[in-house]
């Protein structure tokens, strides 16, 4: 069984940036597409940035076009988001999943394996 833990969440004044990382642990997700998603006080989960298996072109939320950069590095089976110019709107428990298929997706269906989360607090 795969398991996926978070890291790198904390509060932050607007404007700022943070960088999330998702540590990948027993067994490797080279052939499967990635994403953040993030769920905010009160709302639903959604979709925030998704790469496809070989790490190439990311796949983003309107919300997230411009300020954030998803990254992965299939040799230490890691994952990464790159969070520009926050907002206090950005403020969600950020999660981090793996797919069930090699191609990007906004569907959380299609995420087999899920973080516990990372608290992200941007204050104005």
């Amino acid at each position: 069984q795969g398991q996926l833990a978070e890291t790198g969440g904390r509060w932050v004044q607007a404007g700022a940036s943070l960088r999330l990382s998702c540590d990948a642990s027993g067994r490797q997700f080279w052939n499967n597409a990635m994403g953040w998603f993030r769920q905010a006080p009160g709302k639903g989960r959604e979709f925030v940035a998704a790469i496809d298996w070989r790490g190439g072109v990311g796949y983003y939320a309107d919300s997230a076009k411009g300020r954030f950069t998803i990254s992965r590095d299939n040799a230490k089976n890691t994952l990464s988001l790159q969070m520009n110019s926050l907002k206090p709107e950005d403020t969600a428990v950020y999660y981090c999943a793996a797919s069930r298929y090699s191609r990007s997706s906004s569907a959380s269906a299609d995420y087999d394996y899920w973080g516990q989360g990372t608290h992200v607090t941007v204050s104005t």
